[in-house]
């Protein structure tokens, strides 16, 4: 039977870093219950919510503008603006998967709304980083983004996971699944690749 760390108890959303560029926003990480409250979204500033959990999936349309039937479903504008990535909490992902969450995550951060009738969300504000349990998954991610966009601050991935462990609180006695290794390995390797694509794109010098 495989070993499973103790349940701790911990909250539904934690505060994790501010000072995102470009805004200076701040970053949370939760799990299912934290990103379902609305109340608790709204309390604390959080305009933006990015789920990296394959088969979870989050319903914000309250008004829907178009209603369900027998064939279709309700679709709508949601309270809050909606980002996905499916990652598998564990084996199972394509290399390029989690290298697809920095850059969803950067843009569902930097994204900017026009002001028109179909874009009734364009406020900026706070972000929420979830998966199921708020340990694995949004914890590799958020590590990905800290290290390349904060590097000032989170020097090495490790720093990033030792930051948001301690936030998050996460105990030492589940630090071999927060987060899982092999997304751990797909976030360092994303790093590089990260790097690589920005010094590509990176203007000629004069």
């Amino acid at each position: 039977m495989a070993f499973e760390a103790p349940v701790h108890p911990r909250p539904a959303i934690s505060f994790i870093v501010e000072g995102l560029p470009p805004d200076g926003g701040k970053l949370y990480i939760g799990d299912i219950e934290g990103a379902r409250d609305l109340a608790a979204l709204k309390r604390l500033g959080i305009t933006t919510v990015v789920n990296c959990a394959v088969n979870l999936d989050i319903n914000y349309v309250k008004e829907p503008a178009h209603a369900e039937t027998d064939t279709l479903c309700a679709a709508g504008f949601g309270e809050i603006r909606y980002y996905k990535l499916g990652l598998v909490d564990g084996p199972g992902n394509p290399e390029t998967l989690m290298l697809a969450g920095y850059f969803l995550l950067d843009g569902a951060i930097r994204q900017q709304l026009p002001e028109r009738a179909t874009y009734p969300r364009r406020e900026r504000g706070n972000v929420l980083v979830h998966c199921r349990g708020g340990r694995s998954r949004s914890v590799a991610l958020v590590a990905l983004y800290l290290h390349l966009k904060m590097p000032e601050r989170f020097a090495t991935m490790e720093a990033a996971i030792a930051h948001i462990r301690h936030h998050r609180e996460l105990y030492p006695d589940e630090w071999f699944e927060t987060p899982k290794p092999m997304l751990l390995d797909a976030a360092v390797r994303a790093a590089g690749w990260v790097r690589r694509i920005e010094a590509d794109s990176s203007p000629p010098v004069a």
